[in-house]
């Protein structure tokens, strides 16, 4: 079974792999410990890079690089690369420059913003820098990489 599956097994392990790695990324940058960094968003390395990668590669390896299935994996890992290094990136730089407004219009003129929809906390960090995206592309190919050869 996990030889038949391993292109959907690979993809798994590669995005649970790359959630994982992100506290311990950060502990050694910061010595802090963040576990909540393991089901967030964002940050090195990118889990959606990792996970669409792992599957490109290992439907590539499967079931040939010039079949159609691995046309459709590669279109698909395009697509959600893209999406993670620009549009959710881009979103997550607009919802900071958002809430600083806010912020400074709150402070300037406190009676025009007393409706709670001004309070609401919004995430920042959508999306990937291209070095998070990377990490996560050459995770997610080292995973497939292992499936292939030793599962």
């Amino acid at each position: 079974m996990i030889r038949d599956m391993y292109p959907f097994w690979s993809a798994i392990t590669a995005a649970v792999i790359a959630q994982l790695l992100k506290p311990f990324l950060v502990y050694i940058k910061t010595h802090e410990w963040n576990w909540r960094l393991a089901k967030a968003a964002g940050g090195f390395p990118s889990s959606h890079s990792a996970l669409v990668s792992a599957l490109a590669l290992s439907v590539g390896l499967h079931d040939k690089f010039s079949s159609t299935i691995f046309a459709v994996t590669m279109a698909l890992a395009v697509i959600v690369i893209y999406d993670a290094a620009n549009v959710r990136y881009y979103s997550g730089q607009n919802i900071k420059v958002t809430q600083q407004l806010v912020k400074d219009l709150k402070e300037n003129e406190p009676q025009e913003f007393t409706d709670p929809i001004y309070d609401i906390k919004l995430k920042d960090v959508l999306g990937h820098k291209w070095h998070e995206v990377l990490g996560g592309i050459l995770l997610g190919c080292m995973i497939a990489l292992v499936y292939h050869y030793y599962a």
